[in-house]
C-alpha cells in the first residue's frame, strides 16, 4: 500500500478535509495499513514506535465511523501519562474540526466535579489515563455499556507502570462487541496475554517497528568514561555540542532529580520531568520546552512517552536504557520530519557489550567518539562568542554607550588586553566547569567520595547540598563530580585536593538543628 494518499483510505469528507488542512497528503506506514483494517472492523495490535502517527492511525477511522446522533460514549482511548492524553486530544480536535465530534481528556490532578459536568453535556470520545477513568467507573460517572471502539495506546507502558489491573476492569466495563485496537512500541509477553484474552480471534497484527528500527536521520555516538566520570563527560559534551534542545533521559525519578540539581548548581538551564512531579509542574515543564525556553530537559522513558517537541536537535543517554527497544523509542525524538538529529550515549567499559547488542539489533553504527578537550570545547565556544559579539558590534548606537568606559582603560591598557579581559570574562560564564584537560580518561582516582550524614529526610536535596559546602568551605560545584542523595546520608565525589578543606570547614556545621559528620566514604576505591 505504498504511495497511497488518504483520499484512498475510504475515510469521511469531513475527516479527510481536516487531514488536508493539516497539511498531510500521504499516509505513514501504520497508517496506510491501520486505516482500511480498522474501517472493515477488525481489532489490531499495531507496533509502532513514537512518532509514526498512531494516533492519526486510529483516530481518523474512529471518527469517520461515529454516530453523531447517537449521545452515548462511543470510544475510550486509554493512555499511561496526562501529556499523552493532552496531546491525543489535541490531535483528535484537529481531525474532528469538521465532524461535529466531541471528545473529552480526563486524567489526574484536574477537576472530576467538571469532568463530570462536561461527561453529562455529552460527549463521543473519551481520553484518560487508567487511574481517572476507573475512578469515574466507580463513581458511575462514566458509562461505558455502549463503547464501539477501545484503544490501549502505549499499551507496554501502562502495563510497566502497573495499570494492568486498572485496564481489565475498565475492559470489562466496555461492550464485549467492541472493537480493540491496541498499540504499542514494544510487545513483550504481557502484551501478548492481554491481546490472547481480550481482542476477538480474527485480530489483525500490523508491525513497521522492525521495518524501522531506528531512524536514518538519526547520527548515533556513544562516549566511553568511567562511572563517577558522566557528569563531567555530559558537562563537556553541552559545552562542545552546543545542542539548541535536548532531552537527556536517566533510568529512575531519583537520577533525574539529582541530575537537574547538579545541573541546575552549574549554569544549565533544565528542568526534570518523571510521574512523580505534580502535573502543573509537568506542564509548565513541557510548555517551557516547546517554547524553546528551557534548553535541555531530564526525564525518565516513561514521563518522555507524553512528550510530543519537534526542532529536538539532541537526544542524550546519560544512562543506557534496559533494552534496545527502548533505546529506539528515545532516539526518534530526534530527527523527526525529515530533519537530522544526533543521538548520544554516554557509556561505562561493562555496558559496551550491552551497547554492541542495540548496534546489531538495529543494524546501524554507533560510532565511538573521543570526550570532548578544552581545546574542542574552546573551539566550540568560540563561534558562539565571535558571532554573538559581531551581533553586538552592529547594533552601533548601544555600543556608541559604552566608548567612554574603553576610552578610560585604553589610558592604562591596550586594547588587545581591553578585548581579552572581556572575552575570558564571557568565556569563565559560558564554560560549566573547570575542567581537567585529561579528557581521554577524565581521571577518575583523582577524584574522592566523600560520606556526609544528611540525607533526604533531613530536607536536603542536591542543589541545597552543593550550597552548602559551598558556603561553608569555599569548594563550588566546579569541583564536584556525581551526588548521590539517599534518605538518612548522601555521598559526593570531590576532587581530591578539595577533600581537605571540606572536611575541615563544613564537618561539624549544622543543618536544620543537626550536626554534619562528613568522612571519606568506606568499601569503593577511588
Amino acid at each position: 500500500m505504498k504511495n497511497i494518499t488518504f483520499a484512498e483510505l475510504e475515510l469521511s469528507e469531513t475527516v479527510l478535509k481536516a487531514i488536508t488542512e493539516m497539511g498531510f497528503e500521504n499516509p505513514s506506514e501504520i497508517q496506510s495499513e491501520s486505516i482500511p483494517t480498522i474501517l472493515d472492523g477488525f481489532d489490531i495490535i499495531g507496533q509502532a514506535q513514537t512518532g509514526t502517527g498512531k494516533t492519526l492511525a486510529f483516530g481518523a477511522p474512529i471518527i469517520s465511523m461515529i454516530d453523531t446522533e447517537n449521545k452515548n460514549i462511543q470510544a475510550i482511548i486509554l493512555t499511561p501519562t496526562r501529556e499523552l492524553a493532552i496531546q491525543i486530544y489535541e490531535e483528535l480536535k484537529r481531525i474532528s474540526k469538521y465532524s461535529n465530534v466531541r471528545s473529552l481528556p480526563i486524567y489526574g490532578g484536574q477537576s472530576i466535579d467538571k469532568q463530570i459536568q462536561e461527561i453529562r453535556r455529552g460527549v463521543s470520545i473519551i481520553v484518560g489515563t487508567p487511574g481517572r477513568v476507573l475512578d469515574h467507573i466507580k463513581r458511575k460517572t462514566l458509562k461505558l455499556s455502549h463503547v464501539k471502539h477501545l484503544v490501549l495506546d502505549e499499551a507496554d507502558e501502562m502495563l510497566n507502570m502497573g495499570f494492568i489491573d486498572d485496564i481489565e476492569t475498565i475492559i470489562k466495563a466496555t461492550n464485549e462487541e467492541r472493537q480493540t485496537l491496541l498499540f504499542s512500541a514494544t510487545m513483550p509477553r504481557q502484551i501478548k496475554k492481554l491481546a490472547e484474552q481480550y481482542l476477538k480471534p480474527d485480530n489483525k497484527h500490523i508491525m513497521v517497528l522492525k521495518k524501522s528500527m531506528t531512524v536514518s536521520l538519526v547520527e548515533q555516538y556513544y562516549y566511553e568514561v568511567q562511572n563517577n566520570a558522566r557528569l563531567e563527560t555530559l558537562c563537556r559534551i553541552l559545552d562542545a555540542e552546543n545542542p539548541e534542545s535536548a532531552i537527556i533521559f536517566c533510568k529512575t525519578k531519583r537520577n533525574v532529580d539529582e541530575l537537574v540539581g547538579t545541573m541546575q548548581a552549574k549554569g544549565f538551564i533544565v528542568e526534570g520531568m518523571h510521574g512523580d512531579m505534580k502535573q502543573s509542574q509537568r506542564m509548565s515543564t513541557l510548555a517551557k520546552f516547546k517554547s524553546g525556553k528551557l534548553n535541555f530537559l531530564a526525564a525518565t522513558d516513561v514521563a518522555a512517552r507524553g512528550i510530543d517537541v519537534e526542532n529536538i536537535s539532541h537526544v542524550i543517554n546519560y544512562e543506557l536504557p534496559q533494552d534496545t527497544e527502548s533505546y529506539v523509542h528515545r532516539i526518534g525524538r530526534t530527527g523527526r520530519a525529515n530533519k537530522s538529529g544526533t543521538a548520544l550515549s554516554i557509556v561505562t567499559k561493562k555496558e559496551i557489550s550491552k551497547l554492541k547488542q542495540i548496534e546489531r539489533e538495529i543494524k546501524s553504527k554507533i560510532t565511538k567518539k573521543p570526550i570532548p578537550s578544552m581545546k574542542d570545547i574552546m573551539a566550540a565556544k568560540s563561534q558562539s562568542v565571535i558571532s554573538g559579539i559581531e551581533d553586538i558590534l552592529k547594533d552601533e548606537a548601544n555600543c556608541d554607550k559604552f566608548l567612554p568606559l574603553v576610552e578610560t582603560l585604553n589610558k592604562d591598557y591596550s586594547l588587545e588586553r581591553i578585548t581579552a579581559a572581556l572575552l575570558k570574562d564571557i568565556f569563565d560564564r559560558e564554560v560549566s566547569m573547570d575542567y581537567n584537560d585529561d579528557s581521554k580518561s577524565l581521571k577518575v582516582e583523582s577524584s574522592v567520595r566523600l560520606f556526609i550524614s544528611v540525607g533526604r529526610k533531613d530536607g536536603i536535596n542536591v542543589k541545597l547540598l552543593l550550597e552548602l559546602i559551598d558556603n561553608t568551605s569555599g569548594v563550588n560545584s566546579n569541583f564536584i563530580g556525581s551526588v548521590d542523595i539517599l534518605d538518612k546520608f548522601s555521598f559526593v565525589d570531590v576532587v581530591e585536593n578539595k577533600v581537605p578543606i571540606i572536611l575541615q570547614k563544613t564537618s561539624g556545621e549544622k543543618y536544620n538543628g543537626r550536626r554534619i559528620n562528613i568522612e571519606i566514604a568506606k568499601g569503593r576505591n577511588n
